[in-house]
């Protein structure tokens, strides 16, 4: 998808229909979006967001040195911990509650595997996202999460609005990142208004109407399920029995090639 359609969108899709790999020995992938051997020319996208993986490494396993460039990449830990180390002599362990971005800019390699020792897989979000800013030097940055008393935290963002907050900064200036959390039926807070948005669900369970009134069908997600939005569809969505935690990404353009 590139141009949004001409009328609000919730598109949600289950966890169940990603695309699973296995790139290397303890190591499963699944993919939103098209990537590598698994091309649909339907799926390279949404809004700017290039890829949305959940990835799940057992002990002792991860990703061998490989090289990115031009990408935004943010990582979110839901369970275990993750060691980074990067070619410009960035290093990093990830935990649950902490943001990880490399801009990998004019080009940076780098290792991604669970920490050692170990007894337990590595499980996280990461999430590629087009700059608009290329062939800059790679930048990285980590940082611990103070959760808003509101649900509504800022993790990445490339807005000027945003300058200035504890948020890491995003080679995209129209692209935010944000963590969206409510207690046990609650209704999610009053999200941010973007021309494409992509909630991706991580923990408890949510429910919302694909449009506002009557004409809304009723639809419910668990972790893993994802759903890429448009205009004002994705009405009154509520947390389930044991609340909710999902990543949302606010983007106000989409990719841009040439």
């Amino acid at each position: 998808m590139t141009d949004a359609p001409a009328r609000p969108r919730a598109d949600l899709r289950r966890t169940a229909e990603r695309y699973r790999s296995t790139p290397a020995e303890g190591v499963e992938t699944r993919h939103a979006f098209s990537f590598s051997g698994h091309y649909d020319p339907k799926n390279t996208h949404f809004g700017a967001l290039l890829a949305c993986n959940e990835e799940l490494l057992a002990p002792g396993a991860g990703f061998d040195e490989h090289k990115h460039r031009d990408t935004e990449i943010l990582t979110w830990v839901l369970e275990g911990a993750l060691a980074h180390r990067d070619s410009r002599g960035h290093g990093g362990v990830v935990r649950p509650g902490m943001i990880q971005h490399l801009g990998a800019g004019s080009g940076v390699t780098h290792t991604e595997r669970n920490i050692g020792g170990a007894d337990g897989p590595v499980r996280f979000v990461q999430m590629w996202l087009q700059p608009d800013v290329l062939d800059a030097p790679p930048v990285y940055g980590l940082r611990g999460v103070e959760r808003a008393a509101d649900g509504l935290t800022l993790l990445a963002s490339g807005l000027a609005r945003d300058a200035g907050t504890p948020a890491l900064r995003l080679r995209r200036g129209d692209a935010a990142l944000w963590l969206v959390t409510a207690g046990p039926w609650q209704p999610l807070p009053e999200l941010p208004a973007a021309a494409y948005r992509y909630a991706h669900l991580t923990t408890g369970s949510l429910g919302y109407r694909t449009v506002p009134g009557p004409q809304g069908g009723g639809r419910s997600m668990v972790p893993g399920d994802s759903v890429r939005i448009t205009g004002d569809a994705f009405a009154a969505p509520t947390a389930g029995e044991t609340g909710a935690e999902l990543l949302l990404w606010e983007m106000h353009s989409p990719v841009s090639y040439g």
